[in-house]
Parts: C-alpha cells; structure tokens; sequence
C-alpha cells in the first residue's frame, strides 16, 4: 500500500483541507524540529596549546550555545473559552480531556530525535473554533535564521502536512506557523509563517494573540 505523500504548505498552495484528506477524527501531531547550532567562544590569542589548550576548548565546548524553542497552541472554543498549551507556565494540556490540546515534553537543545509534540484530538474539533499554532525563542538565539526550523503535522493514518519556517527576517524571535479552523464547513489547515520581531511589543504570546484577535489574557510565567 502506498503511503500518502507529505502535502507542503507553501506560500503558492498555503491551505490544506483536512477533510479532504479524509482527516476528521483521532489524533493529530504538530512536530517542531530544528537544528541548535553550536557556537563556542574563540580560543583567546595566546591560548595555551597541549593539555591545559584541550581543556579551556573542553569548557567551551560545554558552555556552547544552544537554542531553546518553545511551541505552543493557542485555542479559542465555540463556546467563547479561550486557552493555550505551552511549556511556559507547565500548561502541557490534555488530550482526553479539555483542551483536548497537549505538549509531549520540553525540548530545550534541538536535541532530541523526536523534537517538540502537541497532540490535537479531533474527535473534539467540533468544540474548537480556532487553533493557532506558534513558536518562539525562549533563550539561545537572537532570532530563527540558521535554525532550519521545520513543522510537520501527521495524522493517525500516515497523511504528512510541513511548514517549513522560512524567510526570517533579522529579531524574529516568534512565528505563527499555521491556523486550524473551519472553512467553508471544512476544517483546514492554513499556512501562516507570521514573523514577529521586538519591535512589535513586549510579550510574544500577548503580541500573537492581539495580532489575531483571540481576545486572551497574560500573566507572567517560568519554567
């Protein structure tokens, strides 16, 4: 059986249908990967060579520089209820119960093979109005060029959607990726790649959330 081909979301072709795809109930993942370069200090003029050179270079090495991406979803319901997950403030959500929206874990180097998860349960998209799924940097990087940042949204029965997170301009330090919602009686998947830089204002979440009216309200939040 052939497997499905992975459907790319670009700025020629921005919008999937999910029903069309025969996509309309079970689960749903939203997989953030990308590259965390590795950018130690360099050697100092006149830095010892031999073993005390191999060492200093081994603590450079240790305290090299990677990035911490966070991805996150925010919801707004039918019924008017607004929420998000996010690692930030540990609001990981819930997949079998509300939001219906969940965050496997928290990748804080690009390390890990698998990257960062959410998981959208679909068999509840009849409560969900909106779904607006964005990044940001949480620490490491001043901005997203370099970091080959890739979204891809498999389903439960082998359909691949990808985003890729290009054309970064120079600060963008959070993107909105792609907005799921119901168009035209069908639920979709739109291509978004929103670039937002510090100039337009303090607080990414809050900034992505006005700049799509979701109506939500912030409160400071730690990892």
């Amino acid at each position: 059986m052939t497997e499905p081909a992975t459907v790319n979301l670009t700025k020629a072709a921005p919008t999937v249908s999910l029903d069309k795809h025969g996509v309309t109930s079970g689960l749903i993942k939203v997989n953030l990967n990308w590259t965390s370069p590795q950018v130690a200090a360099p050697r100092t003029a006149g830095e010892a060579r031999g073993l005390f050179g191999r060492i200093r270079a081994s603590l450079r090495s240790a305290t090299a520089r990677t990035v911490d991406l966070d991805l996150g979803c925010m919801i707004r319901c039918a019924d008017g209820t607004k929420t998000v997950v996010q690692a930030l403030g540990n609001a990981f959500g819930a997949v079998d119960r509300f939001p219906y929206v969940a965050l496997d874990a928290d990748d804080r180097t690009g390390s890990r093979a698998v990257g960062e998860n959410l998981v959208i349960n679909l068999d509840h998209q009849a409560e969900f109005q909106k779904l607006l799924l964005f990044v940001y940097i949480y620490e490491g990087s001043g901005d997203f060029r370099g970091l080959d940042a890739v979204v891809t949204l498999p389903s439960d029965r082998g359909d691949r959607f990808r985003v890729v997170l290009d054309e970064c301009p120079p600060q963008a330090h959070a993107c909105a990726i792609a907005l799921i919602k119901r168009q035209k009686g069908e639920l979709v998947i739109g291509r978004e790649v929103r670039w937002f830089t510090p100039q337009d204002g303090p607080g990414v979440q809050d900034v992505i959330s006005r700049a799509y009216r979701l109506g939500m309200k912030w409160t400071p939040g730690r990892k």
